[in-house]
Formats: structure tokens, C-alpha cells, sequence
């Protein structure tokens, strides 16, 4: 497994130009040389995928082979049962037991973060840059997490590289409001999605005839 120090989960059904923009202009903020894209398997937050996980992981390479600087981790895919991002951060963290480690994550998921299985255990062994919306209301955190935003929040994404882990960010990234379920409905019904993800991606749900009706 490659050595992964920021990276950005996420179902990808399909992976579209929000997520790949958003992973970049962090990547650059943090002065990265590389980020990671990491496809769920069977997520345990939402519905089974429309796609099937080896098509998604495939969309996902198709997406970073046109975006130097972004590689994709296999991992979640590769395991059996649910993804639990702790697992997968307890995995990067056996391959880089000291070094930095981030996770990007959007705003709606960090508002629901305390249902996220050992979510404060997460915290001890990855930072969250957490991207989204500024100015959104403090009152909607749950009081675990508003206790934990209190502890650890920083100002600005460099004080994150003074610890391997621990801390929060926000970081407001450009807003592209496209959504895969709206690619996917746009698809369904004989529409074009093209310019809202990669060509390439493009390409593979055309010969595959993903999202399609039947």
C-alpha cells in the first residue's frame, strides 16, 4: 500500500468534478504533493450503491489518471463487510504509524460525525478538514462533537501540519453544486452529464451502461 497522508473517502457513484475539485484545492492549501481517494465499499451510512464497488473503484481510477497529484487506495473495496472508516484509518496508520495524516470530510457528513462508529478514536489518529459552507450554525453539532470542535479546532489548515493528528480545520473550497445522484438521474433519463465529471469516467459508464435504464 502506497504511504497515504490526506485523503478524501466517499461512495463516488459516481466520482464527478466536486469531489476531485475539492481534494485538490486542499491538497494544494496543505502544500501537498499528493491525495488520496478512497472508495467505499459498502457503506454503512447510507443505501447500497447503484453501482457495484468494482466499477466504482474503476471510475475512480479513470478519474485520477487525468489528475496528477491524485492516486486511489483500493482498501475499502478490497475487505469484506462494511467500510468503517476507522478501519481504514487504523490501516494508513499501521503503514505511517508517525507521520501526518488528514481527512477531508464535507460538511453535512461532520454534522452527523458522532454517529460514525469509534468517530472520537478517529480523531485521535487523523486530523478532519472539514469543507463546506462558511458560516453555518454552530447550534446544528451535537454536544459530543461541539465539545470536541471546542478542543481541537485550529484557524488555519498550516497549524495542521504541527501535530500528525488531532485537530480540526474548515476550509471553504469552491462551490460545485453538482451531485452524483443528479449525474445519475440526468443518465437515467437519456441526458448528457458531460463537463460535470471527467471524460474518462464518462467513457466508463457509457461502456458499461451505468446509471442507464434498462
Amino acid at each position: 500500500m502506497q504511504k497515504t497522508s490526506l485523503f478524501l473517502g466517499g461512495t463516488f457513484d459516481p466520482i464527478h468534478y466536486g469531489h476531485l475539485r475539492a481534494l485538490e484545492e486542499v491538497r494544494e492549501a496543505l502544500g501537498m504533493e499528493q491525495a488520496t481517494l478512497i472508495p467505499a465499499g459498502d457503506p454503512p451510512h447510507r443505501g447500497s450503491p447503484w453501482a457495484p464497488a468494482e466499477h466504482r473503484l474503476a471510475m475512480a481510477r479513470a478519474a485520477a489518471s487525468q489528475a496528477p497529484g491524485i492516486e486511489v487506495l483500493a482498501f475499502e473495496v478490497e475487505q469484506s463487510g462494511p467500510s468503517y472508516t476507522i478501519e481504514t484509518v487504523h490501516e494508513l496508520r499501521r503503514q505511517n504509524p508517525e507521520g501526518f495524516l488528514a481527512m477531508v470530510i464535507g460538511m453535512d457528513a461532520f454534522l452527523r460525525f458522532d454517529t460514525w462508529r469509534d468517530w472520537e478514536n478517529i480523531l485521535e489518529l487523523t486530523h478532519l478538514v472539514v469543507i463546506g459552507r462558511p458560516g453555518w450554525p454552530m447550534a446544528e453539532l451535537p454536544e459530543g462533537l461541539r465539545q470536541a470542535l471546542y478542543q481541537r479546532r485550529v484557524d488555519e489548515l498550516a497549524q495542521l501540519h504541527r501535530t500528525p493528528a488531532g485537530k480540526i480545520a474548515f476550509h471553504t473550497v469552491t462551490a460545485l453544486e453538482i451531485s452524483a445522484s443528479h449525474i445519475r438521474s440526468l443518465l437515467a433519463a437519456g441526458r448528457s452529464a458531460r463537463f460535470l465529471l471527467p471524460n474518462a469516467v464518462l467513457d466508463y459508464i457509457t461502456e458499461h451502461r451505468l446509471y442507464h435504464e434498462a
